[in-house]
């Protein structure tokens, strides 16, 4: 059965590679702006040298490649295929850089991919028996990579090595990796969206800050009072809000308000029906438009991330992962704080990174045992320098701490990890979510109204399920 599907996937994502030549925008792996020397990505220099001797890889200037196969790989390394390319990159390379200094039982050699390709490579080259030996995985893509027969189980290695995730991992995580039983993957990190703000600005505005240095807001129009004294001293080519008007950014805004609303999940437990609550989705989505209409927005931000840093907003709605970028732009003046409450919880769209072991007829079960080995370590040892980033560990002993309780910002959104909702369980959310972003992008561009957004983005939804 599994083989079919992934003959398939290889048929399709040969479809897709040749119908576009872009993927989605998570704002993940966008280029952060000024960073540390540990943000720049050792991969960058190393995919360089490498394609002055092989020109196939096709290196992009952040150091990506859009020919993963055609790298020169060591033979004595492990594989590992990384969608981090943007200011969390180059933490991830501190980690295996680190992780190969204590002569472990094989060091590994990272090439790092392009985020809108990075699924359909990976899931073209295991069908094509030329998968890595070590990957990355949302976990809400998890699921419909277990489904096509990707990733593999990894239960026997960790008994091997006598390791016992239940001591190092929330229930919740194990069971967001675990599938009729079985494990597959290790999890890595939560990371959710939260509101970043312009100190400088706030202050210009007249807003006072509480005794922990955060906003108090409790509701819609406790933030739209602050909003509306920091539009009063925007000036020209600033922005109360960077929001970009279509893609991921304002769909998270859509995801956390319908369900402070109290919206229903998208899906029952068992995936098999629709139960999004279309009246609480209508609402939710004039809410995020109304952020647009009452001039918050201004038009044309494409990276809402980079607008902040240049100092031209006073908020931010952005992922964690921008923490470590953002504390390390020169003259930013900013404070991070958990997702408002704007209506009757204080919920917040979040997702999290797992570490994967594609499925490779030609790894051996040494190197197989070694690669979980490594999956292990850089969650557990790389907890620390993976916090860096601004994602939230998913280790229990690194959040646990002292180091990290000590890391700004981090502590002050740590909360986030119980506030989060986390996409539906099921192996066809990727499609729900590009159909959902489709539909929602009609009405921030004014090409309809709530109502027909959401209608259209129910029928995307079913669809997904057919």
């Amino acid at each position: 059965m599994k083989r079919k599907v992934l003959a398939m996937v290889l048929t399709a994502a040969m479809a897709v590679g040749m119908m576009t030549g872009c993927g989605e925008s998570s704002g993940e792996s966008k280029d952060t702006g000024d960073k540390s020397d540990i943000s720049k990505s050792a991969s960058l220099e190393s995919s360089k040298s490498k394609s002055d001797e092989n020109e196939d890889e096709d290196v992009n200037e952040d150091g990506t490649v859009n020919n993963p196969e055609a790298v020169k790989v060591d033979k004595n390394k492990l594989v590992f295929w990384s969608l981090f390319s943007g200011g969390d990159g180059g933490f991830m390379d501190k980690i295996i850089s680190d992780y190969n200094g204590t002569k472990p039982t094989k060091e590994v050699q990272s090439i790092m991919l392009v985020w809108g390709d990075y699924y359909t490579k990976l899931q073209t080259a295991v069908a094509a028996k030329k998968g890595p030996d070590i990957g990355v995985s949302h976990a809400s893509k998890l699921p419909e990579l277990v489904d096509q027969g990707v990733v593999e189980p990894i239960d026997s290695y960790l008994k091997d090595l006598n390791v016992d995730l239940s001591s190092m991992y929330s229930q919740n995580s194990l069971d967001s990796v675990t599938f009729d039983g079985e494990i597959y993957a290790i999890p890595l990190d939560t990371h959710a969206e939260i509101l970043y703000f312009n100190k400088d600005i706030l202050e210009k505005a007249g807003i006072s800050l509480n005794a922990d240095g955060q906003l108090d807001i409790n509701s819609e129009q406790e933030f739209k009072d602050i909003l509306e004294k920091c539009k009063a001293v925007m000036g020209d080519g600033e922005s109360t809000i960077a929001l970009t008007n279509n893609g991921d950014d304002p769909y998270r805004i859509w995801w956390a308000s319908y369900f402070q609303m109290g919206g229903k999940p998208l899906v029952n437990e068992d995936g098999s029906k629709v139960t999004l609550d279309k009246d609480i989705a209508v609402k939710a989505a004039e809410f995020v438009k109304s952020l647009y209409e009452d001039g918050y927005v201004a038009e044309g931000i494409d990276d809402h991330q980079k607008f902040f840093q240049s100092g031209k907003a006073a908020f931010l709605f952005g992922g964690t992962w921008a923490t470590g970028a953002l504390e390390q732009t020169e003259n930013l003046n900013f404070a991070a704080q958990p997702w408002p409450m704007l209506f009757e919880s204080d919920d917040c769209w979040a997702d999290s990174h797992t570490l994967i072991l594609p499925v490779n007829q030609n790894r051996s079960k040494e190197d197989t045992k070694a690669a979980v080995e490594f999956m292990v370590g850089a969650s557990k040892d790389g907890g620390l320098t993976w916090a860096g980033s601004g994602q939230i560990p998913a280790n229990k002993n690194v959040l646990d701490s002292q180091e990290y309780k000590d890391m700004p910002y981090r502590s002050s959104y740590m909360s986030e990890l119980d506030k989060a909702v986390l996409p539906s369980k099921t192996p066809h959310f990727y499609s729900m979510k590009s159909g959902m972003i489709d539909s929602l992008n009609t009405l921030w561009s004014g090409q309809t109204d709530a109502k027909s957004a959401i209608d259209a983005l129910y029928d995307q939804l079913n669809s997904s399920l057919e």
